[in-house]
């Protein structure tokens, strides 16, 4: 297959963070009843979806590997926003999380390749998908957001909900701020 028909066969995605972006932030939330959507991330998630975006969700989730929660509860909290968006018109196309921690307990204790700010995840999406990375963007609160999808080859977008309003001063100033993941997809659908 010649490489202009791989670009053609492959799809622009929007990678979210989880928490501070999708969800309002909530240490280490696992548990269904303490999830809460950030103001107009259903909408932002619909829009992203009727314009043809793949909606990909990566997420650090080290309170598996500390002993907090378990990969189900996280795979629980998943199926749970799935259905809330499913009712809304909206839908995540793929969720990816990362459970380890170089200080975590075994067997989550050791350094990946897919802790954000490392690009893992995206690539594996990317593979898993046919997603075309320098077509795509990455949505987050924090300066390993915005690492993780530059080291991806994506487009960065901090929002200024969760960590986002501490963390924009630490970021180059070429990297777009929008107050939220509304705004940041309305931003990303007219470029």
């Amino acid at each position: 297959m010649s490489n202009s028909n791989r670009f053609h066969d492959t799809k622009p995605a929007v990678f979210l963070d989880r928490d501070g972006t999708i969800n309002v932030e909530k240490e280490y939330l696992y548990r269904v009843e303490e999830f809460e959507f950030t103001p107009g991330a259903v909408e932002a998630i619909r829009l992203l979806n009727k314009a043809g975006y793949l909606v990909v969700v990566v997420t650090n989730q080290s309170g598996v590997a500390r002993g907090y929660y378990t990969e189900a509860d996280v795979k629980k909290l998943h199926a749970h926003i799935n259905q809330v968006l499913d009712s809304q018109g909206a839908r995540v196309d793929a969720w990816y999380y990362c459970p380890h921690h170089e200080q975590g307990k075994p067997p989550y204790n050791l350094a990946c390749d897919c802790r954000k700010p490392m690009p893992g995840m995206l690539r594996q999406a990317a593979v898993d998908h046919a997603i075309d990375l320098t077509r795509s963007w990455m949505v987050g609160d924090k300066p390993a957001d915005i690492e993780a999808g530059q080291a991806a080859g994506c487009r960065p977008v901090l929002v200024m909900t969760g960590y986002g309003a501490e963390t924009a001063d630490r970021l180059p100033s070429e990297v777009p701020c929008c107050p939220d993941l509304l705004t940041a997809a309305q931003f990303i659908v007219a470029v």
